[in-house]
């Protein structure tokens, strides 16, 4: 299945169970999603038609203090050629960027987090500290973006789209992120 009917699938479904409110029930639908594809393989061995598109070696970083939204945008991100890394806050990303951080692509970060920092002062830090990772910072109680936002940042507020999700990967992963100054 493509990312792209992936993704429009997942937008349309989106939209109807915020509707309904009960987003926390995606990251379930996206493993039904997935499950079809799997069901279709064959039980004998085929071998592939063309390349088989391996993960990139770049991560894609989820900090979110919801366990059902960050299962959902780590299931998501799990169809990109980012290998992906969830915590539930920004204390413990600063901990895996400062193992991993020349690795990470995308950091997609909820402003309300677990912990001391939040997620406009996490994405300051790794502005500062891993100028070249794409920030992406949402949130469910703002709809305009934090007016102390690091400048490089995108935001998107929740509901947040899975294509738009989707699209941030794709940047990551083959645009790198402009230092600004």
């Amino acid at each position: 299945m493509s990312l792209d009917r992936i993704g429009q699938a997942l937008a349309s479904f989106y939209d109807d169970l915020i509707a309904e409110g009960v987003p926390e029930h995606l990251a379930a639908l996206v493993r039904q999603v997935r499950q079809p594809e799997r069901q279709e393989r064959r039980p004998e061995p085929v071998a592939p038609a063309g390349p088989v598109a391996a993960k990139s070696g770049k991560l894609a970083l989820v900090v979110e203090d919801d366990a059902a939204t960050r299962a959902l945008a780590e299931a998501l991100l799990e169809e990109t050629e980012l290998s992906v890394v969830g915590c539930d806050s920004a204390e413990a990303a600063i901990a895996i960027m400062r193992e991993r951080g020349g690795d990470v692509s995308l950091v997609f970060a909820d402003v309300h987090l677990a912990g001391v920092m939040d997620g406009v002062q996490l994405a300051s830090a790794i502005a500062l500290l891993w100028p070249t990772t794409r920030l992406v910072v949402t949130s469910g109680q703002r709809t305009q973006r934090p007016g102390a936002l690091a400048p490089q940042a995108v935001f998107i507020p929740k509901p947040w789209r899975p294509l738009d999700l989707l699209g941030e990967a794709e940047r990551a992963r083959t645009e790198p992120q402009p230092v600004l100054r």
